[in-house]
């Protein structure tokens, strides 16, 4: 499920893809630490899935996205690791997608 506000940053990518219609990407999806590493595991799969689903739903030709894979926790942007206190803005900082242009 896409939020609004996921919506509109992946509106962002889909005009970017349009754009160039010709550039190739990867989603990479990530999650914080709260639950367990296999919960993260499925859900950021889950957000890979999602992710894909949309930009191919509004218009992206499936062939453009290489991949769409989830990371779990294994690459948390800041130190917000299994038992470290943070804030939970730290923690919505590793909630994330990640685009990579792969090819043009």
């Amino acid at each position: 499920n896409i939020t609004y506000k996921a919506a509109k940053e992946l509106d962002r990518i889909v005009s970017f893809m349009k754009s160039f219609p010709n550039v190739k990407i990867k989603i990479e999806a990530h999650t914080d630490s709260r639950a367990s590493d296999k919960f993260n595991l499925d859900l950021s799969g889950h957000r890979a899935r999602s992710t894909y689903n949309y930009l191919v739903q509004m218009g992206i030709a499936p062939e453009r996205i290489a991949s769409a894979i989830g990371y779990g926790e294994s690459r948390l942007l800041n130190e917000c690791s299994n038992g470290v206190p943070c804030s939970n803005a730290q923690h919505l900082a590793n909630r994330r997608c990640d685009f990579i242009i792969i090819g043009k």
